[in-house]
């Protein structure tokens, strides 16, 4: 497949869950005949369920292609399921992960017993840049055509409903004075809008570009300096983590070396307006959280390199690995607990629970740019390693370098970079919107 998508990409969804929510923005495009703001609702709902022009195509590449047994048996392990009916209570594993490898991965079965040693041949990895190269998305996708009428249609849409803002008449002792009512403060909404998407899509497109230009390393030539490395999680000799969501047996997740979870509740309230019209609110409360992480071998097929994954300020393990909900919590006591401190604190009634885990687990792709360092000589010697590979006396770390931003994800370079969207989506798309939130501020001083 080209990684290379050009100026414009036509992308539709490619779970059941983007085509859903795709159809209703369709549908509600359409019903923009009669009302043309019910059109610009449909335009931003296709433009948020239309995937990356990468990501569909890429997708279908990791679905077909096959996969060692070892990681075939936990991928059958994804999906919904109802551990308890009468409980309320279900567990849900993304049955597509879009931080997976796309091209087959070795499995544990193939493995070095030492991970530092170059994998087979010692060629890199079928999923490493040096094999596919580096991905480009289109220019204008169908998220960028939506958006950015989107963005367009709200702009006017906002101005003439300042322009049109209807009058109130107030009957005065020397005659009538006209006023008319303020709703300047949409032009304000809309600027400030754009301002704060704007920034968010500037440090987004620093990353990008960050991980696009930089060069990507080999372990077996690695030096000390700033590297970019791609490659396979593997055990250290630190082991791995066998984490225990909240304490509880049941919500186990084995062979990670670096977590973080959180578990949650959803709050319901009522609420009363001055009017008498009761209305009831929801949210989702953080209650607990916990994280971890362990060293690990990064191997590329070259060979393996000490990473140190507690060092990285800035970890992303993507989506979610796995989610508990259930109606109740896991004991009687914790439940009148926890309903007791939601009604004192926040005057609402607990409705679910949730737990929710993050992981970097072993065999998972994984995406590095930090900083390589010499590893001290008593940790090398307390491994039994020689020193005859360069690469067992170095260590990645996440300290920052100048111009350089160390980071940490779980997926590789093409996989990371296959779910982005272009300059132009990230940057101008909300410049639009600033643009246009200035331009109505100007007309309505």
């Amino acid at each position: 497949m080209s990684l290379d998508r050009g100026f414009f990409q036509l992308t539709l969804p490619y779970t059941w869950m983007g085509w859903v929510g795709w159809v209703i923005g369709v549908i509600l495009l359409l019903a923009g005949i009669l009302n043309p703001f019910i059109s610009l609702v449909g335009l931003l709902v296709i433009a948020l369920c239309s995937p990356g022009s990468l990501e569909a195509d890429l997708h279908k590449v990791r679905k077909n292609a096959p996969q060692p047994e070892s990681l075939e048996a936990e991928a059958l392990n994804k999906g919904y399921s109802i551990d308890s009916w009468w409980m309320g209570r279900s567990t849900f594993t993304p049955t597509t992960d879009p931080n997976d490898w796309i091209l087959p991965a070795p499995g544990p079965a193939s493995w070095n017993q030492d991970q530092y040693l170059p994998h087979g041949d010692g060629s890199p990895l079928p999923e490493h840049p040096v094999n596919v190269g580096t991905p480009r998305p289109a220019v204008i996708s169908t998220y960028g055509l939506m958006m950015i009428t989107f963005v367009i249609g709200a702009c006017i849409a906002a101005g003439f409903l300042i322009s049109d803002s209807p009058t109130t008449t107030v009957e005065a002792a020397d005659g009538t004075v006209t006023e008319a009512e303020d709703i300047t403060w949409i032009a304000y909404i809309v600027l400030g809008v754009g301002l704060i998407w704007t920034l968010i899509g500037y440090f987004q497109y620093k990353m990008q570009r960050q991980m696009a230009d930089t060069p990507t390393s080999l372990v077996r030539s690695v030096a000390v300096g700033n590297p970019e490395l791609v490659g396979q999680v593997r055990p250290s000799r630190a082991g791995v983590l066998r984490v225990i969501v909240d304490g509880n047996s049941k919500r186990v997740i084995p062979n990670c070396v670096q977590f973080n979870w959180q578990y949650e509740v959803y709050i319901c309230k009522e609420e009363t307006d001055s009017e008498g019209n009761t209305t009831t609110k929801c949210h989702w409360q953080s209650v607990r959280s916990d994280s971890g992480a362990v060293p690990f071998i990064l191997n590329d097929g070259t060979g393996g390199v000490l990473v140190k994954p507690s060092t990285f300020k800035r970890a992303d393990l993507g989506n979610y690995l796995r989610r508990w909900e259930s109606n109740h919590a896991d004991s009687l006591l914790k439940e009148i607990g926890s309903e007791f401190a939601a009604r004192l604190f926040t005057g609402g009634d607990i409705r679910k629970h949730r737990w929710t885990v993050y992981a970097l687990r072993v065999g998972n792709p994984v995406y590095i740019l930090g900083t390589t360092r010499s590893r001290p000589q008593e940790d090398v010697q307390n491994e039994g390693l020689d020193g005859t590979l360069q690469n067992t006396l170095l260590e990645v770390v996440g300290e920052d370098a100048p111009g350089i931003k160390a980071t940490l994800h779980r997926g590789s370079e093409l996989a990371n970079l296959g779910k982005m969207r272009s300059a132009f989506e990230v940057m101008m798309v909300p410049l639009c919107l600033t643009i246009g939130g200035i331009i109505i501020s100007l007309m309505n001083l």
